[in-house]
């Protein structure tokens, strides 16, 4: 399989020709994880020397295989993994030696997971969090970016959401997502810290595990429909969402490490592409992309459920700061992410139509 990260989106392309000239340290937290793994792989194909470090609570092994076999064995000894959790301050504090810059993904996420265990969201969210910022500031970090979510905005029902205007959370998931914010605020203000939050609307692509109850409706939704099985909508299907492709989530997260604008530093963006899609129109999408592969799923049709407590209603960004301060620039919109995305699913959950 190709790399959905070889074909370099427009602004990163100048910032991989400089960091490859310029080799620096970097630690991916959740490394096993979606976002995490897509992060190493770039990063080891610009030369870079990369920490990755998970405790395969979502991530998984395989993803790790995946990177290897997509980088070529010398980018590959540039990397080193570190099996941990992150409650464990002395696992963070050896993660952080050496390193110039922090991509912290790790977190437990999903609503649903946090309206049924509050207490371990909140140790690996916040706790977890803590001690990486703890961990990182005093090994001299240069820059600590992290995993922000939409999730923050919560009751606020303007659209499209701007940063600076939030409302209550609506889940402890969001509970989480917001102290992350406010301890980085503090460590910026207390210590002077340097860090940049990125508020990820929906994130989806190749690697994102279709598995188990809390998986995202893109994987959960493709895996279903390739595998025969019954699609699920919650609620009447108009609930909508600001889909974002994972690529432009690796190209938020390299020029937040990068930006020499101090304007730009200790700060939170919205990562998404500034649309909004139904849930409805969403499964028209991923049908007739999968249909490209398997012509029998066009007639599919998902079935309606009840809504789901703690879910927002509608979300969009406006993602014009992230263009202004770190020159972000979506590479994919949500269709051409599908489009992007959809082989590897077929590769992973392929089934021959007609089989029995």
């Amino acid at each position: 399989m190709a790399s959905l990260s070889s074909a370099l989106p427009h602004p990163l392309a100048a910032l991989g020709e400089r960091l490859s000239a310029q080799p620096a340290s970097w630690l991916v937290t959740g490394s096993a994880g979606f976002i995490g793994s897509h992060l190493v792989e770039t990063l080891l194909g610009w030369g870079q020397t990369v920490v990755g470090v998970d405790n395969f609570a979502t991530g998984h092994r395989r993803n790790l295989d995946e990177v290897r076999s997509l980088v070529s064995r010398e980018q590959w000894r540039r990397h080193r993994f570190i099996e941990a959790d992150i409650c464990d301050l002395g696992a963070c504090r050896e993660a952080c030696r050496e390193v110039d810059f922090v991509l912290h993904q790790a977190a437990l996420g999903s609503v649903p997971r946090s309206l049924a265990n509050p207490v371990a969201t909140n140790a690996a969210n916040v706790d977890g969090f803590l001690n990486m910022l703890v961990a990182a500031r005093d090994a001299g970090v240069k820059r600590f970016v992290y995993a922000a979510s939409s999730s923050t905005y919560g009751d606020h029902q303007a659209l499209p959401k701007v940063e600076a205007h939030i409302g209550r959370p609506l889940s402890p998931y969001a509970v989480t997502k917001l102290v992350n914010e406010l301890y980085a605020e503090v460590f910026a203000r207390c210590y002077a810290f340097p860090s940049i939050g990125l508020r990820y609307f929906n994130v989806f692509g190749a690697r994102q595990d279709p598995e188990g109850a809390y998986a995202a409706v893109i994987p959960r939704w493709t895996r279903a429909m390739l595998l025969g099985e019954e699609v699920t909508i919650h609620g009447d299907g108009e609930t909508s969402r600001d889909f974002c492709f994972v690529d432009n989530a690796v190209q938020a997260n390299l020029l937040a490490a990068t930006i020499d604008d101090a304007a730009a530093l200790n700060q939170v963006y919205n990562v998404a592409v500034d649309d909004r899609t139904s849930l409805n129109r969403l499964f028209e999408l991923l049908r007739d992309e999968l249909a490209e592969f398997r012509p029998d799923l066009r007639a599919v049709r998902p079935v309606y459920g009840d809504f789901r407590p703690g879910d927002v209603r509608h979300s969009q960004a406006d993602i014009a700061k992230a263009r202004r301060l770190l020159g972000y620039l979506p590479s994919h919109r949500l269709e051409a992410g599908i489009r992007a995305a959809m082989p590897w699913y077929v590769s992973q959950f392929a089934v021959v139509e007609g089989a029995s």
